[in-house]
């Protein structure tokens, strides 16, 4: 008896975005996962969107798992590049990707359809050139009490400041706009930071076990994020059946309204009403052993290894099926 081959798995990270670290650190962690799972694994570490894809190009690997935070990696055009290559990819397509990175688009859509966000103002160049950007995030300040300055198109929380005072919008956006021509003025929601990992498999959506994340000083920055022993994280988050049920409707229409598929991860604050406010949907999240998403396929019962797994199975059976990929559902 012939045994099938195993399926090839070719993983893409590094990039040269300020989330660099962070790939490579989730790239080095999916490698072995992915060997645990039974996969044939060819590590594709490259610092530019043209070395990434010649390196693609010339590889035989049945499906691209891609590890790359930020920038082109996250954005949607490596999914779009690899599309029109006619390679098989995880996670969401390049229209869902881009929605999720450009935190005003998302924003958009989930105001019109529904998802409960926190009220903002967009701020562009022009804004930055002529003085009102200052005057803009100063009349949001007066009129919500506190703000959350940060880049449009930015993860890992990367050049936010939450500001408090006048005297702090100035440095606040000085920060966000040197890491995109575009920023956000968002108000400020108090209450608890709470993640969920949205999952599709068999034609359902679902959402892991949901955690609270609670910085042990400060707010979720980068630093807290990726220093040990700065966050404590409690999964399943103790949520009333109320909050939880309010916290998954709100994290599943989310991952809807931008069209991702097979797994994203939703960040939101639920305030002391017990209600909660989507904050930004990451298509490409953070793929250690002690990231969120794994942390919480863990609280469901996954291994690492099982967890990328089904990663690669259920986006191959995604495009397999010819599901519309550079297209919002």
């Amino acid at each position: 008896m012939i045994r099938p081959e195993p399926t090839r798995v070719a993983v893409l990270f590094g990039g040269d975005s300020p989330e660099r670290e962070v790939s490579l650190s989730s790239g080095g962690a999916l490698c072995p996962a992915l060997e645990g799972a039974g996969f044939l694994v060819e590590p594709l570490e490259a610092d530019s969107p043209r070395r990434m894809l010649e390196m693609a190009g010339r590889s035989g690997a049945d499906v691209f798992f891609i590890a790359l935070h930020g920038s082109w990696g996250e954005d949607g055009r490596i999914q779009a590049a690899l599309e029109l290559m006619g390679k098989v990819y995880t996670g969401s397509g390049a229209t869902a990707c881009a929605l999720a990175m450009d935190k005003r688009a998302s924003k958009a859509l989930f105001s019109a359809d529904g998802v409960p966000t926190p009220r903002a103002v967009c701020l562009f160049p022009g804004d930055r050139v002529s003085g009102a950007a200052e005057m803009k995030a100063a009349d949001a300040l007066k009129r919500w009490g506190r703000i959350v300055i940060k880049p449009s198109g930015c993860g890992s929380t990367v050049g936010v400041t939450i500001v408090s005072s006048k005297a702090e919008v100035e440095e606040a956006l000085s920060l966000a706009f040197s890491f995109d021509g575009s920023v956000l003025v968002e108000e400020y929601i108090p209450g608890r930071e709470i993640t969920v990992t949205v999952w599709e498999e068999g034609g359902k959506t679902c959402s892991l076990p949901v955690i609270q994340i609670e910085p042990r000083q400060g707010f979720y920055d980068y630093q807290a994020k990726y220093t040990p022993g700065r966050t404590e994280y409690l999964c399943p988050a103790p949520l009333t059946p109320t909050e939880l049920e309010r916290v998954e409707a709100a994290a599943v229409a989310a991952h809807g309204s931008l069209g991702c598929r097979v797994f994203s991860r939703v960040d939101m604050r639920l305030t002391g009403e017990g209600h909660p406010y989507v904050l930004e949907v990451n298509t490409v999240p953070g793929m250690t052993a002690t990231s969120l998403v794994p942390k919480s396929a863990a609280a469901a019962g996954w291994g690492f290894d099982e967890l990328a797994r089904r990663i690669v199975r259920s986006s191959m059976e995604l495009r397999s099926a010819g599901t519309g990929l550079l297209t919002r559902r």
